[in-house]
């Protein structure tokens, strides 16, 4: 076995080879989800972290003509140089123009946030699953209009070979080091996300 396949069955990231995906967080689903407000939180904390280590952010908009952009909160946070927004009317992230992304970036792992975790999340995940990249779902940044639906599609990801964590532990295993040069612009981030965790109704399964 590679390195990189002995990774992936261990579910261990590398900041060179994972991208961050944004899914279909969107305005127009701000009053009818479950913890909306603290997924958008969570998912921002996600973005600063990715834009901080340098990794790329590829997010989509599920019909944004009918459904409204990314919420600003999200959006105005997108570093330029390595973020990419993409329309879509699939409820899978992955249209041609993703996976060619994806392909360009050479990326073995992505880490996921969005919504709705029982539809384009799920469907999401399991194609790429099935392209051969290792999924990571942040549980405390996804979520659904309805808990159940959550908590079925988190069972349904992980009995299905993705790595259900929480955007803290994501964090800190693509950092692994207290000496990474990266590490002290990263704690106010980390303090926020902590105080946002403390209150969030996404903190159970």
């Amino acid at each position: 076995l590679t390195t990189s396949m002995i990774a992936a069955r261990v579910g261990k990231l590398s900041v060179t080879t994972t991208a961050l995906l944004v899914c279909d967080i969107q305005e127009r689903f701000r009053k009818n989800t479950m913890g909306f407000e603290s997924m958008v939180k969570t998912a921002s904390f996600l973005i600063k972290s990715a834009s901080t280590l340098d990794m790329p952010v590829i997010v989509t908009e599920q019909y944004p003509e009918r459904l409204q952009p990314t919420v600003e909160e999200l959006s105005t946070l997108l570093p330029s140089a390595k973020s990419s927004v993409f329309s879509k009317m699939l409820f899978s992230m992955c249209t041609d123009e993703v996976k060619a992304r994806l392909g360009e970036l050479g990326c073995s792992s992505v880490i996921i946030c969005g919504l709705e975790t029982h539809v384009c999340v799920l469907q999401t995940s399991l194609d790429l699953l099935e392209m051969g990249i290792d999924v990571h779902v942040c549980a405390d940044a996804v979520t659904s209009q309805r808990g159940f639906d959550r908590s079925v599609a988190l069972t349904r990801l992980q009995q299905s070979g993705a790595v259900v964590s929480t955007a803290e532990s994501l964090l800190f295993q693509l950092v692994r080091d207290a000496k990474h040069p990266k590490f002290k612009s990263l704690q106010p981030f980390i303090k926020e996300n902590a105080a946002t965790a403390a209150e969030s109704p996404l903190q159970q399964w």
